[in-house]
C-alpha cells in the first residue's frame, strides 16, 4: 500500500497512560530516536508523585510529551498534536490540552466500562461522538500485543507489557523515527533476558508494520533534521548535564569531588549519575539523612576537595545550619536544589522556582550566599562550572537553583571542546616563614587562605563561632563581628559576574521581559512570537541572581515597564523593587508546570497595549 507522506516543520507529542504503562521510557526511546535522527528537541516528562497510584486513575496519569523541529525550538510546546492515550484516564486528564482537529491515539482495549466509571466517564467517548472535533483513530494496541506475542512463551500478563513498545513503533512508522537505536536499546537492556528482549523487538516491529499496513493512518509525516551549528551533540537532561558539569569542574579546578547526598525527588539522579563515574576520581555518599548528607560535604571541603551537596526544597530547609556553618568557616561548598513545588512534601515530581527566598535569607543571621540559575537542560553543564568557580575562587558555599522541569526535560547538547572550558584551579595555603593567618583576606577576592588540615604549621582553629579577623581566633568583640558580618557580605558582593545582556534588535522597545531559570525557553518563545506579529519587545534573562549583574539596574530602568514572569508569587520581583525602586509587572503562576508560549505572549502583548 502506498500511502502519501507529508511535510512538517514541528510537531507535538504526548504518550500518556498509566504509570505502570511505560510512558516515560516510551518518551525515552522516541526522543533517543529523534535526537539521532538529527531534530531539534524538548522535552516535558510529568509523571505522579506516588510510587505506584490506583491503576486506571486520574491520579495515576504518567505522561511524557515531546515537541520535535526541523529549527531551533525553546520549549516543550504549548499543546500536543498527537496524543497517545492508553486508557480513559489518560484521555480525559489530557484532553482539556489537546487543540482542536488534533489526532488522538486510543487503545480501545482499555476502554472498558469498569475503567470508564473510573474516571467518571457515563458512556464510552470514543462511541458517543463525544470527540468528534477531533482525529480519533481508535487502535485495540494490548490484543495486538498479545497476537503478534503468541510465538513467545509469555503469559499473557507479561505480553501485555509490551504494548508500549507496540505504540513506540506505530509512532516511529507515523513520523519516520529511525528503528536501530531502540532494538539496541532493548537487546542491551534485557540482555539477561533474551528472551524478553525478543518479544519487546517483537513488539516493536509489529506496531511499525501495523502502520504500514493499516487503513487507519493513510498518511505518515516527516520532519528533516534541523540546521544545527556543526559539533558533536547528544540529548542530555539536566540532572545529566548536571551532573556531566560537576565532573568538568573537578578537572578544571584539579580538585577530587565529593558528592554528600540523600535521595529525594526531583535531584536524585544527579547522585545516580555522579555514582556512576569513578574513574575519574569522584566519590559519592549515599547518607542517612539531608544533614549528614551536607555536613560529610563541607568535611570533604575542609579537606580540599570540592564539596557538593544536592537535594530539593525540603532538603534544602534541613542542610540550612550547615550552610550557615559553610558561610562561618569559609569554605567552598556547592549547594544543588533542585525546586519542587511546595511546600512541606508539596508536588514532589512537579517544578517551581519557590525557594530563591529561602536560598538567599533561609540562614540565621547575616549570612550571604551566591546564587546561579540554570536556563535550560544543556545549560545545566555551564552553571554548575560557573558554581564551582564562584566557590574555589572566593571561598564561599553556592546555590545552584535547578529545578524539576529542567532536571527531567531534554535537548540536544553539543559537546564543548574541553580546551574550550575554564581554568578554575586555585592554589591551598602553604608555610611561609610568617605565623599562619587562616583569615587574613586576598585583597582582591577578600576570601581567606584554604589550608589543608594536618599541614605543618598551618594549624588553625575551624568552627561556628565568630572568628577574629586574621588570626582566626574565636571572638566576642563587637566590632570585630560588625567587620566580619561586613567582610563576608562584601566578599559575595564583590564576585565577579559577567553584565546582564538585553536582546532588543532594534534598541527602541519600551517593554523588557525579564526572567530567571527555566522560564528562559517559555519567554523567548513567545518573545519571537510578539517580534513576528511585529511588536516591539526586549529580553533579558538573569544567571547570576546574588549577587545580581552591576548593571541590572541601569537594564531595568532603561524600559517603561518591566515584565517578570515566574513560577512562584513573585520572589525575585519582590528582590529588585526594594534594590531598585522600580515598578516590576509579576505574572506568576504556581500549576507546577513550566508556562506556555501562547500565555506569556498574550500577557506579553497587554502589558505593550497599555502603554
Amino acid at each position: 500500500m502506498t500511502k502519501q507522506v507529508q511535510q512538517l516543520d514541528r510537531v507535538v507529542i504526548r504518550f500518556a497512560g498509566d504509570s505502570g504503562d511505560g510512558m516515560q521510557l516510551t518518551g525515552d526511546r522516541f526522543t533517543a530516536g529523534t535526537a539521532e535522527f538529527g531534530n531539534d528537541l524538548s522535552t516535558l516528562p510529568n509523571f505522579p508523585a506516588e510510587i505506584r497510584a490506583p491503576a486506571g486513575t486520574l491520579p495515576g496519569v504518567s505522561s511524557f510529551q515531546l515537541h520535535f523541529a526541523d529549527h531551533d525550538i525553546l520549549t516543550p510546546g504549548d499543546s500536543p498534536n498527537v496524543l497517545v492515550a492508553m486508557n480513559p484516564a489518560a484521555l480525559k486528564a489530557n484532553l482539556g490540552d489537546l487543540p482542536k482537529g488534533a489526532d488522538i491515539i486510543a487503545n480501545t482495549d482499555e476502554f472498558t466500562k469498569r475503567n470508564l466509571q473510573k474516571v467518571g466517564y457515563d458512556a464510552n467517548p470514543l462511541e458517543d461522538d463525544s470527540l468528534r472535533e477531533w482525529r480519533v483513530h481508535a487502535v485495540p494496541l494490548t490484543s495486538l500485543t498479545v497476537t503478534a506475542l503468541e510465538g513467545f512463551d509469555l503469559s499473557k500478563k507479561d505480553a501485555e507489557r509490551s504494548k508500549n513498545m507496540f505504540a513506540l513503533g506505530l509512532l516511529s512508522w507515523l513520523y519516520h523515527r529511525p528503528t536501530e537505536h531502540t532494538i539496541s536499546f532493548l537487546e542491551q537492556k534485557f540482555a539477561k533476558k533474551p528472551e524478553i528482549a525478543k518479544a519487546n523487538i517483537a513488539a516493536f516491529q509489529a506496531g511499525w508494520n501495523y502502520g504500514e499496513t493499516t487503513e487507519s493512518f493513510s498518511v505518515s509525516y516527516e520532519v528533516k533534521p534541523a540546521q544545527l551549528a556543526p559539533g558533536v551533540y547528544r540529548n542530555i537532561s539536566g540532572n545529566q548535564a548536571l551532573a556531566y558539569g560537576l565532573i568538568a569542574a573537578s578537572v578544571q579546578s584539579k580538585l577530587p569531588l565529593f558528592l554528600g547526598s540523600y535521595p529525594i525527588t526531583p535531584a536524585s539522579d544527579i547522585l545516580h549519575e555522579l555514582s556512576r563515574h569513578k574513574r575519574f576520581g569522584i566519590r559519592t555518599f549515599q547518607a542517612e539523612d539531608e544533614i549528614a548528607g551536607v555536613g560529610a560535604a563541607l568535611g570533604a571541603a575542609f579537606g580540599g576537595a570540592l564539596g557538593v551537596t544536592t537535594t530539593s526544597g525540603p532538603g534544602v530547609a534541613l542542610k540550612a545550619e550547615t550552610i550557615g556553618l559553610a558561610v562561618m568557616t569559609e569554605l567552598p561548598l556547592i549547594l544543588v536544589d533542585v525546586q519542587r513545588a511546595g511546600p512541606s512534601t508539596g508536588m514532589p515530581t512537579k517544578t517551581e522556582q519557590t525557594d530563591l527566598l529561602m536560598a538567599m535569607f533561609g540562614r540565621n543571621g547575616e549570612s550571604p550566599v551566591p546564587i546561579v540559575a540554570p536556563s535550560t537542560p544543556s545549560d545545566c553543564f555551564d552553571a554548575a562550572i560557573e558554581a564551582a568557580r564562584i566557590a574555589v575562587k572566593y571561598r564561599t558555599p553556592v546555590y545552584l537553583l535547578s529545578d524539576g522541569y529542567l532536571a527531567n526535560g531534554s535537548e540536544p547538547w553539543r559537546l564543548p571542546e574541553v580546551s574550550d572550558l575554564p581554568d578554575i584551579s586555585t592554589e591551598f595555603a602553604v608555610k611561609t616563614d610568617e605565623e599562619f593567618q587562616p583569615y587574613v583576606r586576598d585583597p582582591e577576592t577578600l576570601s581567606r587562605p584554604w589550608a589543608i588540615p594536618g599541614t605543618a604549621g598551618l594549624e588553625h582553629r575551624i568552627g561556628g563561632i565568630e572568628k577574629a579577623n586574621g588570626s582566626g581566633n574565636i571572638s566576642y568583640d563587637p566590632n570585630n563581628h560588625d567587620l566580619m558580618v561586613r567582610l563576608r557580605q562584601s566578599k559575595i558582593d564583590g564576585i565577579d559576574v559577567p553584565a546582564l545582556e538585553v536582546d532588543d534588535p532594534e534598541g527602541d522597545a519600551r517593554v523588557l521581559v525579564l526572567g530567571w531559570g527555566s522560564t528562559y525557553g517559555p519567554i523567548a518563545a513567545a518573545v519571537r512570537r510578539i517580534r513576528k506579529s511585529g511588536g516591539k519587545v526586549a529580553q533579558a534573562h538573569l544567571r547570576h541572581l546574588n549577587p545580581l549583574p552591576a548593571n541590572t539596574g541601569e537594564v531595568l530602568k532603561s524600559y517603561d515597564k518591566v515584565l517578570l514572569p515566574e513560577i512562584n508569587l513573585g520572589q525575585l520581583a519582590l528582590l529588585l523593587r526594594a534594590k531598585f525602586l522600580v515598578d516590576i509587572i509579576s505574572y506568576n503562576r504556581v500549576r507546577g508546570l513550566p508556562f506556555k508560549a501562547e500565555e506569556l505572549a498574550g500577557v506579553i502583548q497587554d502589558v505593550i497595549d497599555s502603554e
